[in-house]
């Protein structure tokens, strides 16, 4: 049974940081792309950053460069996006996915439920 599972989110002030992981199952992962989505409230969907198969590319939406860094694992079968200089319009729910390759959301195989982030004073 293919599983991929967020964890990590919470509140946090502005300023501050949080480190999501995405643990996955059932599929091989060494093998996928991860890219990171998320669904900020009155949005549709929009992706984050994506971290290909061997972790050699990685690839940021303009509006979180240079803030938030992305990684894996794949001995843990893990991807990580670690999250710094949080802004309140990076609250929303983060989903992590899992593809032959980065790129468009419809690429993607598999998807985890979501964890909520909420950047608040």
């Amino acid at each position: 049974q293919v599983k991929l599972v967020e964890s990590g989110g919470g509140w946090v002030q502005p300023g501050g940081s949080l480190r999501l992981s995405c643990g996955s199952s059932g599929f091989g992962f060494e093998y996928h792309a991860i890219g990171w989505f998320r669904r900020v409230p009155g949005k549709e969907r929009e992706g984050v950053s994506c971290i290909s198969d061997t972790g050699g590319q990685t690839y940021y939406f303009a509006s979180v460069k240079g803030r938030f860094t992305v990684s894996r694992d794949n001995a843990k079968n893990t991807s990580y996006l670690q999250m710094d200089s949080l802004k309140p319009e990076d609250t929303g729910i983060y989903y992590c996915a899992a593809g032959l390759m980065c790129g468009a959301e419809t690429g993607y195989d598999y998807w985890g439920r979501g964890t909520q982030v909420i950047v608040s004073s």
